[in-house]
């Protein structure tokens, strides 16, 4: 991955206004789980008031990390769905804006494939951090793969060096900051920030930068990238499958 390969992306960025895919699809999706949510809990009488804060039984059915489930009964599909689903309007509209600013670069970077498995990837180490810290503590939310996309994203442009690679760093170290600080103030989960953050920082470092290596780990690449998809799909799919066997 080459400085000039940058200044190619640079340039399509103005010609390729929309969402690259695998963004989309992420927005979609979490949206469409939210609605999930909100309609699941008006029926239970909750009312308006799961629009901001959904209460903690909701959020576990909707597909919420609770690590005691996915060790007892075998519930592995919330190391996936919990980044799909989101405690309140504010939580969901600040990770889906992150995610609109900082994703479709780095998607068109590394393509569709490579980012979902990024987001995936960062995800699942920001729940396994969750693991060790809280292990009792139900969790939903996308900022842990989201903090995996800052940590990947400085890690390689740093490593890169150019002009432009450093603009991209200070960037993305600049809207990181921003969601820590947010994370705080709304007292989100820490042990996530921290290991999507480790998890997408080790594989910035390890990924290399030339453009002939690149283009060799392509196939690798996209095995993971449909590895990702489908498992995102079977999760979905047990966790609906869930709602009926209860």
């Amino acid at each position: 991955m080459t400085a000039d390969r940058f200044r190619i992306v640079r340039r399509n960025q103005i010609v390729d206004s929309g969402l690259p895919p695998a963004v989309q699809g992420i927005i979609y999706l979490t949206l469409g789980m939210f609605t999930a949510m909100a309609a699941w809990g008006a029926a239970a009488g909750l009312g308006m008031t799961v629009l901001l804060n959904p209460t903690t039984q909701l959020l576990v059915y909707s597909g919420g990390q609770y690590w005691p489930q996915v060790v007892h009964q075998g519930e592995w599909w919330r190391c996936i769905t919990y980044m799909f689903s989101h405690g309140g309007l504010i939580h969901l509209g600040f990770n889906m804006f992150v995610l609109y600013q900082v994703g479709p670069m780095l998607e068109r970077e590394l393509g569709w494939k490579a980012f979902l498995f990024l987001y995936i990837f960062t995800g699942l180490t920001g729940t396994l951090a969750g693991l060790f810290w809280h292990p009792g503590t139900p969790v939903v939310g996308a900022s842990g793969a989201i903090f995996g996309l800052f940590g990947f994203a400085i890690a390689l442009y740093h490593r890169i060096g150019d002009s432009l690679a450093e603009a991209r760093r200070n960037f993305l170290l600049q809207w990181a900051f921003y969601a820590l600080i947010f994370g705080f103030v709304v007292g989100a989960d820490n042990a996530g920030h921290v290991g999507g953050l480790v998890g997408g920082g080790i594989l910035g470092f390890l990924i290399p930068t030339g453009h002939r290596m690149m283009s060799r780990l392509q196939p690798a690449f996209s095995i993971l990238g449909w590895l990702s998809l489908t498992a995102i799909v079977l999760a979905h799919l047990s966790l609906i499958g869930s709602w009926f066997l209860r």
